[in-house]
Parts: C-alpha cells; structure tokens; sequence
C-alpha cells in the first residue's frame, strides 16, 4: 500500500469526524431533536472530538456542545459530569480566537440556566478563564467572555460578588469604550446583572467609574445600547439617593425624558423604569425630576393608550404610573401637580377599562398616593368616580391578595380625607365592614357641623343604612355609629332604626278607642223644646234689664 493510500485512510477519517461534528451541530438548533440525541450518547461521542488534533473539528464539536446545552438544562449538569469541562477550559486558553469563541458559547450556555450549573463553571476555575478571555485582544472573544460572565453574575448577589471579586469590572469599564457595538451592548448587559443585586454591588459599578460611560452610550442611536444602558443606570439609581444622584449628576435627564416618546416599547419601558427608580429616593431627586419635565413625558406615554395596543413584554404603562405614584407621594404640592396634568381621569380609564392585574395593583397605588395629602386631593379622586370601582375590584374573589391589599390601602387614604359627602353616600351599600369603617369615620366628622348634610343624610336613607348595620360593640365602627346617631333627634333615629314601623303598627292594632259623646239623647218634642229656648231668652233679658238698674242707682248716689 502506498503512502497516498495510507493518508487517505486518514484524510477520510478527519473528513468524517468533521462531518459528523457539523451534523450534530446542525441538527442541536432544533430543541426537539435534543432529546433524540441525548438518547443516542450524543455527549460520549462528542468528548473526544473536542480534544481532536484538528482544530476545526474541535471548534464545531464545541459550537455543538454549545447549542445542545443551550437548549437543554439536563445536558448541562451531564456534561459537568463527565468531566467534559475542564477540557473545554484547557481550550479556551490554547486555541485560536475561534475556539476561544466556541469554547465560551459553551461555559455561557452551561451558566445560563440556573444557579447550580453557574456555581460548578465558577468552582472549576470558569471564572477566570472569562476573566482572561475578557482581556483578549479579539473583541468576538472578549463579547462571549462578557456575555458569560454576565450569566454568571445574574443568578445570585454571591455569584455577582465573586465577578467582582475576579476584577471584571475594570474590564468591563474598558470595553464600553470599545468601538464594537455589540460588545458595548454585551458588556452593558453584564453590568447590569452586576448592580441590580444590592447597594454595595452597585456601589462597586459606580466606584469602577462606569456611570459616565453609561450616560455616553446613551446618545448612541443604537436601539439595543440605549435599552441596556437605561437598565443598566436603572439598577444603579434604585438602591439609595446618594447612588441615585450619581446617576443624575451624569446628566442624563433631559435625555432620559425624551427617550419616552421612543417609537422602540422597550426603550420607552426602560426609561420609565429609570425615573422611577430616581424619583422614589428622595424629595429632592423628585422635584429635579419634575422640573426637567417628567410628569408629563410620563403621562404622554400614558396617553397613548389604548391608541396603541400595548406589548405585554415592554408595556411601559406600569412603569410610568408607579412613577407618577412615588412623585405624588413625595408632596401635597407635586400631587397637586400630578392632578394639573388630568391624571387622575387617566387612571380612572385604566382601573375601568384594564384586565392586567399588575396594571391595575400598581394604578390603585398610585391613586392612594395621589388623594393621602389632604381633602382636596381626595375631592380630585372622588370625582372621578374611582371609590365604587376599588370596592368592585377589592370584593372581587379573582383579585390577588396583593391587588386587594393596594385597593384597601388606596380607599383608607382617600377616604380618611374625603369630605364630599356625594362620593360617600354609594360606599354605605356597597363597601364591606372594612371599608365601611373608614367612610362612617368621615361622616362621623361632616354630619356634627353641617345641618344640609344631616338632612340629605336621612333623606337619601343613610340614616336607615346606618341602622341597619351590625357592629359588634366596642369596635371602631360601632363608635361611629354611636356618634352619628348623636347628631340626629332621639325619635328620628328610632323611626329608622330596625322592626320600629312593625311596632307602630302593633301598636295601631292594640290601642282601645276613647270616643266623647257630641250629641245629647232626648225624649223631648219639638213644642218642648222651643218653651225651654223662649223661657231661656227671656230669663237673659230679665238679668240684663236687672243689671242696667243697678247701674243707674249707682251712678245717683256717687252724683249726690
């Protein structure tokens, strides 16, 4: 046999290995062929090849390792059993940029799924081997690097801390910089899976000196970077008002504030989010906030609606409103502000009209932090109508337990400062003991000094109603009651009171008739009768004519 013969033998057989591993990576894209090839030990057969002399066959075995894992979270925790990982780390460190790319598309897919996998990549030295790739020259390599690390820092704080820990983030600071657009983005997204864990991990971001560069990145016209970069100042800003007002002092605002009329939804989405978790923080960042602009750029996206069908992934509805909440919620002045801009009318259509739970919780809330200030506030809400339609959405058994907590909270604020008499009077039928209390409260106030008010009161049966009741005695609404039945005469409140017109008939029923006799009976004739009315008449005269002569001889002897 000759020596061409002999290499061919071998050229067929790399030909072959390369084909297979191009195949499997091809048929690993489809999820439903997973399972197939799982069955056929799929993972057995690829373990050599990635430790094959040709480095192209070690490139697709791993990109196909890579896609199988990707798709399947069983395959991950089999592949760290076997020991297939630390061949793969052995790669990463000798190979060209291509298997450098491969061989992280594998340590990510592997790290992507839960907390454990992420662990075991980190406690067999994954970690540094994406530090190290972070550093590489090639920008693909250090993207997949970043990507990776990114995976690992989103499961936990503890794995977040342990990036950190590694020195990622002087790395990532330096790749924002990079000209790579994706990279930028890649990077954005690890650094926000870095600080949204908890204060001192953001803490850490900030000190890396990456904000700046963030807001840079911003003005990019690149809809994915301005997305990440939002989040990523978003999960900063929302710790504490020092770290938020690190992120103000980029100056991002009035950026951020136009970036909510973005035609992208999640841009818009992110944006909110952004001032949301800047208003929150203290009275000062709110006012700022106010003053660029916010509330209304908040409430145009509001507008929109139902205009434009939301997405129920980037719906920016929910964010906006918690936002108009912790703004009305940080004064009675910026309520009243809120208020100015037809707020109120807005969510009123929202808490009628939606059917997403977490719409309406957070609109309930809102609304509890708009009418809490003071009468006026709550005269705003009231007017709106909103009052029957939270008791509608707090008696209904499909709410959530949360839902239901903010609708009773949002009540209780309103009412404890709602003097409008018009919006109480539909809650005495229709609001639960619970709720009850809190509208007997404001009666308990209004009925003692308004006279016009105690008379609608018993016309429009809110009296009856009040009567009707069953309070336990000595609970809060029986106290209630007690002082309003004060405020009516004994008698009025005793006619409307339960079983009293069942009584006054009883008492009809019972009563024994006293009747005066009118006409005398007699036995008389006519001709009688007349005598005794002529011998009367003259018995009158007679006494007259008597009374006359005493007169004049009185009047004689006081002349002499």
């Amino acid at each position: 046999m000759t020596s061409r013969s002999i290499l061919q033998v071998f050229e067929n057989y790399q030909k072959s290995r390369l084909a297979f591993a191009q195949t499997i990576s091809d048929l690993a894209t489809r999820p439903q062929n997973v399972d197939l090839m799982k069955g056929a030990h799929v993972l057995d057969l690829l373990k050599p090849l990635i430790m094959d002399v040709c480095p192209q066959i070690k490139q697709c075995a791993s990109i196909a390792l890579g896609r199988l894992v990707h798709n399947d979270p069983a395959i991950a925790e089999e592949l760290l059993d076997v020991g297939i990982l630390s061949i793969l780390l052995h790669n990463a460190g000798t190979g060209n940029k291509y298997q450098k790319t491969a061989v992280l598309f594998v340590l990510r897919s592997i790290c992507k799924h839960n907390e454990k996998t992420a662990q075991s990549v980190v406690k067999n030295g994954g970690l540094q081997t994406l530090v190290y790739c972070l550093e590489d020259f090639e920008p693909a390599v250090k993207e997949s690097a970043a990507w990776g690390i990114g995976y690992i820092a989103r499961h936990s704080q503890k794995l977040a801390q342990e990036c950190v820990n590694a020195g990622v983030l002087p790395l990532l600071m330096l790749t924002l910089q990079e000209p790579e657009l994706s990279l930028k983005q890649i990077a954005t997204s690890a650094v926000t899976d870095i600080a949204k864990h908890c204060e001192d991990l953001a803490v850490c971001v900030v000190d890396a000196g990456i904000v700046p560069y963030l807001a840079k990145n911003l003005q990019n016209s690149d809809e994915k970077l301005k997305r990440q970069c939002l989040a990523a100042l978003s999960a900063i800003a929302k710790h504490s008002p020092e770290l938020a007002e690190v992120v103000v002092e980029a100056e991002i605002f009035p950026s951020v504030s136009q970036h909510l009329s973005h035609a992208c939804p999640a841009i818009r989405r992110n944006a909110a989010c952004l001032i949301r978790d800047i208003a929150k923080q203290s009275l000062e960042l709110t006012q700022f906030v106010a003053n660029t602009g916010g509330i209304g750029s908040l409430l145009e996206v509001l507008f929109q609606y139902p205009v434009k069908q939301p997405d129920p992934v980037n719906d920016a509805r929910i964010p906006c409103v918690s936002a108009l909440g912790f703004i009305a919620g940080q004064s009675a002045q910026l309520a009243m502000t809120v208020l100015g801009c037809r707020t109120i009318q807005v969510l009123a259509v929202m808490l009628n009209d939606s059917t997403d739970e977490n719409l309406l919780t957070v609109t309930a809330w809102t609304i509890g932090q708009i009418g809490r200030h003071s009468p006026e506030h709550s005269a705003a809400v009231a007017s709106a109508n909103i009052f029957p339609r939270l008791v509608q959405i707090f008696q209904n058994p499909e709410s959530s337990l949360d839902l239901k907590t903010k609708c009773h909270g949002a009540l209780k604020l309103c009412l404890q400062n709602c003097l409008l008499v018009s919006a109480l009077e539909p809650l005495l039928s229709l609001a639960p003991p619970d709720i009850l209390k809190y509208v007997l409260g404001q009666y308990s106030k209004v009925l003692p000094n308004d006279p016009k008010a105690r008379r609608l009161f018993v016309t429009s049966g809110g009296l009856k109603k009040v009567q009707m009741l069953n309070a336990k005695p000595g609970t809060t609404l029986m106290e209630y009651i007690t002082v309003i039945n004060s405020c009516f005469p004994e008698e009025i409140v005793r006619f409307y009171s339960p079983g009293y017109p069942d009584s006054l008939l009883d008492k009809v029923e019972q009563y024994a008739p006293q009747l005066m006799t009118v006409l005398r009976e007699t036995e008389q004739t006519n001709e009688e009768i007349q005598t005794e009315i002529v011998n009367a008449v003259a018995k009158d005269e007679l006494s007259s004519d008597s009374d006359s002569a005493h007169a004049v001889a009185g009047a004689d002897r006081s002349s002499h």
